[in-house]
């Protein structure tokens, strides 16, 4: 096949989606869409995630040091678009209908909804000119038993939660199915 040169892009490298959620200075939940996330090793499994712009999330990750990691589904698809597309200077944006607990391990807030929920502290920030990166320990992982110790094969278990990718800006399934465009799922959100 042959190649040729374009400007720096993601597009056609899928990434997996995960709400980052905080605590604010009141102590109310708020949650971010975000897809640089993956993993590093330091002597144990840890994470790395980055954050660009100027955000809340970023923000109260500064303040706190810590701050969840939860599976995007297709189920929660709709929320995590309108979490991903509103601002959380938007005193609307936390409105939505959705289940939020507090972390096993850190005081951290969860999506009751995802299957995979990650409690992480921040070793290190690695600040870059318009974004930053985070190096952070695993501190707890949520998972919902029927990945943990249900039966089945990891082909069945993935097919059951169903996490979405994207690329391009959009969404897509975990087999493919185009799942509309960033900013067009939450117009189902209540």
């Amino acid at each position: 096949m042959n190649k040729i040169s374009i400007k720096p892009t993601n597009d056609f490298c899928p990434q997996t989606l995960f709400l980052y959620g905080t605590y604010d200075d009141e102590g109310k939940a708020d949650f971010g869409l975000f897809c640089w996330f993956s993993y590093i090793w330091d002597g144990e499994l840890g994470v790395m995630a980055c954050i660009g712009g100027d955000k809340l999330t970023k923000e109260n990750i500064h303040k706190r040091k810590m701050f969840s990691a939860n599976l995007v589904t297709e189920k929660l698809l709709p929320l995590a678009d309108h979490l991903g597309n509103t601002s959380g200077y938007n005193p609307e944006k936390m409105k939505p209908d959705m289940e939020i607990e507090n972390g096993r391990v850190l005081p951290v807030p969860i999506m009751t909804a995802s299957p995979v929920i990650y409690e992480l502290e921040v070793k290190q920030f690695i600040p870059l000119d318009d974004g930053e990166v985070m190096l952070c320990r695993i501190r707890n992982v949520l998972q919902d038993d029927l990945l943990a110790q249900g039966s089945g094969s990891s082909s069945e278990k993935m097919d059951a939660i169903a996490p979405i990718h994207t690329t391009c800006s959009r969404y897509f399934s975990w087999e493919g199915k185009d799942l509309g465009a960033w900013g067009e799922p939450m117009s189902k959100v209540n």
